[in-house]
């Protein structure tokens, strides 16, 4: 029997292991549930707290009340008592204003000599008569006095019970209050933990994200590459994000590519080259500098706004090459200020070059911004009455809205302040105008005539998606000419027909001529993709004539 039972203890013996290491395990998850518990516990005990103060700032607000309530209570006490104490001294005094009224009766008829000839008897039986009235007069008095004494006269009771009530109504909206601050509070606590998971949550993806995003790049490594070292790319730089610090790069790069380049390879003859770079074999780089491009570019504007522009712009610009450079020499030039503006379309003269060159805009852009800039000038100089070249900026905000009536306030501001006018600038602070519309030696434009080309691509970019919501079409759908003649004449009713006639032509690549008038039946419709009539608008000079119908010009 005793080799059974140590047999069975030996093998009870894993058994009592295995008991111990679950009994560690039990008192382990009952001291973190005991934790968990302390921690919620915590939590609510500060909640708790939290709820009595409130309940106890509110009970405190309930005594005041209680006791404002309590004081008018004794004020309307001490009120009633002055009053019936007026009243009691009001009738004494008639009591004695009557019985002053009969002693100088008694007087006078004492005094008068008539009354000696009355009869004693009946003159007696008059006074006991007069004593008894007086008598009863005085029961009925405190009669009175006695049904009425504690009676409060109905205004004054009408004004305690109004007042009565609106204290009643405060403490009825008190409590109403104090619901919907109980309310409110309990949807703080459920916003604050909806917060609180919300921001550990944007933690870690901003954590992750700091893990895996790429560091930025260290610009100014660039200042010992680029040519003229710091200072020049210093000057590069100013005010560029990393986007355009990138095309800086790009050109400084490329410009060295361009200067080592001793021949180009002509594009040969198909139709997707440019009419002026159309050759077959290998022209010589004639290496230009970037000023000299800009110079010769600044003589061909000329030169092309003082002809009749009868010829396209590419092929004026191949013969203004041949007439300064000679018919040998203009393709190789052509090549030359290509690659150039090509590659420096971040400069502003270089870049329209190559958007006219390219076809992606029509050259009346660029002369009706000259034109606009010319006449903004015109305007200036007529205000200037001195002729100092100085006007104030309450003038250059006159001259601005007389010239742009249908620009917003917040626009002219911003041309003023790209101008030189600052929040803190006085109106009477003078500006010289003509900075206004100076060019450096590269071609750039000061901020305020780059700001003016901002707004009109902006205003264009705003009129142009103002079509397409009249129109209320898809980029693929397509659309027929009266429907976009009908849209440009909601949007913007002051359209005179020239203009809208003009509009039409470029979108749907028509003659004016061969335009339909307006309810003129078409043999066919013209139908083209809203997308290509955008496109085509885009290149074209599209502007407002005037304000929206809704909406006022200031």
């Amino acid at each position: 029997m005793l080799a059974q039972q140590k047999e069975r203890i030996r093998a009870l013996e894993p058994l009592k292991a295995k008991l111990v290491t679950v009994n560690d395990y039990c008192n382990k998850q009952i001291l973190a549930m005991r934790a968990e518990e302390k921690t919620e516990i915590s939590m609510l005990k500060k909640e708790k707290m939290n709820l009595l103060k409130l309940i106890d700032k509110k009970n405190e607000e309930k005594i005041s009340l209680q006791s404002e309530v309590t004081k008018l209570r004794k004020n309307l006490a001490e009120e009633y008592l002055r009053y019936l104490s007026e009243r009691d001294a009001r009738k004494v005094l008639i009591a004695d204003l009557n019985e002053l009224r009969y002693q100088r009766e008694d007087m006078s008829l004492a005094q008068s000599p008539g009354i000696w000839g009355e009869d004693p008897v009946k003159l007696t039986v008059a006074l006991k008569m007069t004593r008894q009235d007086l008598a009863r007069t005085q029961m009925e008095l405190n009669t009175m006095k006695a049904n009425f004494g504690d009676v409060v006269p109905r205004r004054d009771f009408e004004m305690q019970e109004k007042t009565n009530k609106d204290l009643q109504e405060q403490l009825d909206s008190l409590r109403d209050d104090y619901k919907e601050v109980c309310k409110e509070h309990e949807i703080l606590l459920q916003l604050h933990m909806n917060t609180l998971k919300e921001r550990d949550q944007f933690y870690s993806e901003l954590q992750e994200i700091q893990r895996t995003s790429t560091p930025r790049p260290d610009w100014t490594k660039c200042k010992d590459v680029v040519a003229g070292g710091p200072d020049r790319w210093q000057l590069l730089a100013k005010g560029k994000n990393s986007d355009q610090l990138v095309d800086v790069l790009l050109e400084e790069i490329g410009e060295g590519l361009l200067q080592e380049k001793d021949f180009f390879s002509g594009l040969g003859y198909e139709e997707s080259v440019p009419p002026f770079l159309r050759f077959d074999g290998v022209v010589e780089n004639k290496k230009p500098t970037k000023k000299d491009v800009i110079n010769l570019l600044r003589d061909a504007w000329k030169e092309r706004l003082t002809e009749e522009q009868k010829e396209k712009f590419p092929d004026f610009f191949f013969n203004f090459l041949e007439r300064r450079f000679g018919p040998a020499d203009a393709m190789a030039w052509a090549y030359s200020i290509f690659e150039n503006i090509k590659l420096f379309r971040s400069n502003e003269i270089m870049g329209q070059f190559y958007a006219l060159l390219m076809g992606k805009r029509s050259e009346s852009v660029y002369i009706k911004q000259k034109e606009t800039i010319a006449e903004l000038l015109k305007e200036m100089t007529n205000v200037d009455s001195q002729n100092e070249g100085l006007l104030t900026m309450e003038q250059l905000r006159t001259v601005l809205k007389s010239t742009f009536p249908f620009k917003k306030e917040e626009k002219i501001q911003e041309l003023m302040e790209a101008g030189g006018w600052h929040p803190n600038s006085s109106n009477a602070d003078l500006l010289n105008y003509h900075s206004l519309f100076i060019e450096d030696e590269e071609g750039q434009s000061v901020p305020f005539v780059q700001k003016l080309w901002e707004q009109y691509l902006d205003e264009k970019d705003k009129y142009l998606k103002e079509l397409k919501q009249q129109l209320g079409l898809e980029l693929r759908d397509k659309v027929t000419l009266p429907k976009v003649r009908e849209a440009l004449m909601i949007i913007d009713s002051k359209l005179d027909k020239q203009t809208l006639n003009s509009y039409l032509s470029q979108a749907f690549q028509l003659p004016v001529t061969k335009l339909p008038e307006e309810g003129e039946e078409m043999e066919e419709d013209i139908v083209i993709l809203l997308q290509t009539a955008l496109e085509r608008l885009q290149m074209a000079d599209i502007r407002r004539m005037g304000p929206r119908e809704q909406e006022p010009a200031n």
